[in-house]
């Protein structure tokens, strides 16, 4: 092997420990082993059958739910920092640009198709809104509030998600896009994608049958 082929070996090395360590980052199936270690209970089994925040509050509660939430956003903001650090470490690499875009993409990717969890995880929402704070804080939390208005006015997690974030990319026009027109279209993917993993969500919505987080009291 010459020079020349052990350094382009090199220069591709960091983006592949990125897409690694960020895909089995996100691939901890929190929901599940939280369920199965604490209450006995894998939470895919029951409910949805999504390995996800809201379907493990609605099973288990929010003991379980509020932790497995944290967990999944950390798992997004710490593959945004690890990415920093490793282009920190390397420079020279190929596409140092983009390395924060491929460990956003490899750990949503890990999330929703986890190998240590049989391939079956969840949304990937929680892990998304982590990486949002990661690469874009301020967008990020403005389309938290969105989702916590539409969650409480309307009480279905599914309209919340979607809706916070097609909205986000409307806000990190506002907000990024004369510094970085790449995050805006990362936006855009995410906008396009979020509905695309809710599509059955979307069809019980429109058939008036999706379950309700939040269940308002009747007046008496």
């Amino acid at each position: 092997m010459d020079s020349s082929s052990l350094r382009e070996i090199i220069m591709w090395l960091p983006i592949l420990i990125t897409i690694l360590t960020a895909y089995l980052l996100g691939s901890i199936p929190s929901s599940v082993w939280i369920g199965k270690l604490f209450f006995g209970v894998d939470v895919r089994e029951h409910g949805s059958g999504n390995a996800g925040t809201t379907n493990t509050i609605r099973i288990l509660g929010y003991k379980a739910g509020i932790p497995v939430f944290i967990i999944d956003a950390l798992k997004g903001w710490f593959a945004i920092f690890m990415s920093k650090v490793i282009f920190g470490y390397f420079p020279e690499m190929v596409m140092p640009n983009y390395m924060e875009i491929v460990a956003a993409a490899a750990v949503v990717l890990g999330h929703i198709f986890p190998v240590l969890a049989g391939f079956k995880g969840g949304k990937g929402v929680a892990t998304l809104l982590g990486v949002g704070v990661g690469l874009i804080p301020i967008p990020a939390l403005i389309a938290l509030g969105i989702f916590m208005i539409v969650l409480f006015s309307f009480g279905y997690v599914s309209l919340a998600s979607v809706v916070a974030t097609v909205t986000l990319p409307f806000v990190t026009y506002f907000f990024v896009m004369p510094q970085s027109p790449l995050l805006l279209v990362l936006t855009i993917a995410v906008a396009i994608f979020v509905p695309i993993t809710h599509r059955e969500n979307i069809k019980r919505l429109r058939n008036g049958t999706e379950s309700k987080f939040i269940k308002k009291k009747n007046k008496n």
